[in-house]
């Protein structure tokens, strides 16, 4: 591929290893699907130069889109924060207490609220999820076919999620819940009732309508994934580089030494990040690295 314009580029690339933590859905994934190619020559390029790039998702593990998982990584912190991963080694693996997976439960069957919830292996749905998201999955087939009209890709297809009914999880395995509704005022509704115990955040669907958010363990977030990480390299903060979207990536912007959200995150999101990239499908991740030093443009030739 040719290099892309990049914006703020002062020449030079950084002697210095970094340690970049990259946001999946938003930040590499466009609509859950899209993966514009500046980004995978980005990534590889700066493992080539010695940097490590590891993934820092709210998706439970085994629900890693496999062609993210294709463009290569150092390892992974998933599930916002609950499992870390690097190379082989599992660094960190959390999960939620029965008792606090069952009281989730029972508040969102209460409110009549369809909700996932997550294991570090897959993703378990209650009843009635897959007719609420019949029309996301709709927004989100229109959208991957504009998307693709502005990429040059050999290869997407948008699929369906794979879900598993709720009533076949193992709730002693549980590390993260995710909830969709119709209600736009769920997610507020939900951190007065859960807030206290619970860390209870908006979520990234881009749904029609309504709202979505995520709920984990206070004290359980990407940040607390980070540190676990990089007290296992023995790595500082100041070399850390965090890169997303959403805001289950606040704890991470607050943690990295470099903090970077991508243009289509929220303005107050970008404010506490304090650094902007170009868009996820408009060489974001690949303008972040070059202006950092990671890359450099001739790399992509």
């Amino acid at each position: 591929m040719s290099a892309p314009a990049t914006p703020h580029y002062a020449g030079g690339v950084t002697s210095e290893p970094r340690i970049i933590f990259l946001d999946v859905d938003g930040t590499i994934l466009a609509h859950g699907e899209t993966i514009a190619p500046s980004t995978v020559a980005a990534v590889r390029a700066a493992r080539a130069r010695g940097h490590l790039v590891l993934l820092c998702t709210g998706r439970a593990a085994g629900d890693i889109n496999a062609r993210v998982l294709d463009i290569g990584f150092d390892g992974a912190i998933s599930n916002g924060g609950a499992l870390a991963v690097v190379g082989d080694e599992t660094v960190l693996a959390e999960t939620m207490p029965r008792a606090a997976v069952e009281q989730v439960i029972a508040y969102f069957d209460a409110q009549g609220t369809r909700y996932f919830i997550q294991s570090h292996d897959g993703v378990y749905a209650s009843e009635g999820v897959r007719a609420f998201i019949a029309d996301f999955i709709a927004e989100r087939r229109r959208r991957h076919a504009e998307d693709l009209s502005t990429v040059a890709l050999a290869e997407d297809v948008v699929a369906a999620p794979r879900f598993t009914p709720v009533e076949e999880a193992d709730l002693d395995r549980i590390a993260k819940a995710v909830f969709v509704s119709s209600d736009p005022d769920a997610v507020d509704k939900t951190q007065r009732a859960l807030g206290e115990d619970f860390h209870v955040i908006p979520g990234s669907m881009p749904l029609p309508a309504g709202s979505n958010g995520e709920v984990g363990m206070r004290g359980t977030n990407k940040g607390t994934g980070i540190q676990a990480v990089l007290a296992h390299l023995g790595r500082e903060a100041s070399e850390a580089v965090g890169i997303g979207d959403s805001w289950n990536d606040v704890e991470m912007f607050e943690v990295c030494g470099t903090a970077i959200a991508m243009a289509e995150a929220d303005p107050e999101l970008q404010t506490i990040a304090g650094e902007v990239t170009t868009g996820v499908l408009d060489d974001g991740i690949w303008n972040a690295f070059v202006r950092h030093g990671i890359i450099d443009p001739a790399d992509a030739a």
